[in-house]
């Protein structure tokens, strides 16, 4: 099957299996699959134009919303942390996909950016499995055991369960919202978080997530959750939605540039995009299921010798 948008020529379910195998090995170690499916589509689809980027977008638009419902379903969602990251990638998004098409239309320079995104994510995944990171998360651990502990408990008080959404007791309520602080209620404890610094944390991500063609969600969560001390359950539900908006947001960005570049193809293509995204959706329900069955630590040291190979693989391809 040939792809007109992106020019390139494959049987359909290709993309399909490989973003259902990705996605369904990455998701049992908490990691999005879209940043590996790009240097698929660069190294192996030979699909290298800056249209690349808001295609990997897709698939996050695709596979995503499945969790999202999940989480609204249950009443998970912390508001004010969503739009606090929802307001500060999207600027970033719009920088990133300028820097994109401007600076790094070249395939080589692209793979040398995305080499050094996918080193970082590497590096921290077999970082978190040393002695010393153990020792740091220790008391992050400690935490959300003693967060679960407390879940457990207003769940047994109140005979319901998860599936069919949450007491009032567990869901998150919001205290006060300001230009300043964010502060949250959950479990009878209040959270609060500076919005500036978040703000400035998510342009951060926006701006990587818009040039490489990711939402961030990956890499925003962990940071919100050893920076500002809050607990991953209020965490995960904001990263993803952050993470399908801006993804929405940065496809529309793309097609907007679309006019001002005429030269180059930008407008991301929908169909092989949507066959990932399809990929996707499954293979993050397969994971899910697996990952009881797979020790996490291995999951993790396995994606980070993987992860960590390509992406030297595509720095040391930039300078010989």
């Amino acid at each position: 099957m040939f792809f007109p948008v992106s020019g390139v020529e494959t049987h359909p379910v290709v993309p399909f299996l490989v973003a259902l195998v990705v996605s369904s090995f990455t998701s049992m170690g908490g990691v999005s699959g879209a940043f590996l499916l790009l240097p698929f589509q660069v190294s192996v689809l030979g699909f290298t134009s800056p249209a690349v980027s808001p295609t990997n977008l897709v698939y996050n638009v695709v596979a995503i919303p499945s969790g999202v419902y999940r989480y609204l379903r249950e009443g998970r969602m912390n508001w004010p942390l969503t739009w606090v990251v929802i307001l500060g990638t999207l600027p970033g998004l719009l920088f990133g996909a300028l820097i994109r098409v401007n600076w790094l239309p070249d395939p080589k320079n692209f793979k040398l950016f995305v080499g050094c995104v996918l080193l970082y994510i590497g590096v921290r995944l077999l970082y978190d499995q040393t002695p010393m990171a153990k020792r740091k998360k220790a008391k992050i651990q400690e935490f959300e055991a003693q967060v679960q502990e407390r879940l457990k408990a207003v769940m047994a008080a109140s005979g319901q369960s998860s599936g069919r959404g949450l007491p009032p007791a567990a869901r998150v309520k919001t205290v006060a919202w300001s230009w300043r602080e964010v502060s949250y209620e959950f479990l009878g404890e209040t959270f609060s978080f500076s919005a500036p610094a978040l703000f400035a944390l998510a342009l951060a991500v926006g701006l990587i997530g818009g040039t490489y063609g990711i939402g961030g969600g990956a890499i925003i969560a962990p940071f919100v959750a050893a920076i500002f001390g809050l607990p991953i359950y209020t965490i995960a539900g904001a990263a993803l939605m952050g993470t399908l908006i801006t993804s929405v947001a940065g496809v529309a960005i793309y097609y907007f540039l679309v006019p001002f570049f005429p030269g180059q193809a930008v407008a991301p293509d929908l169909a092989l995009g949507a066959l990932f995204g399809v990929g996707g959706f499954c293979g993050m329900y397969i994971g899910a299921r697996m990952q009881k069955f797979i020790k996490a630590n291995i999951i993790r040291i396995g994606l980070g010798i993987v992860i960590s190979g390509l992406a030297l693989k595509y720095i040391a391809g930039f300078f010989f």
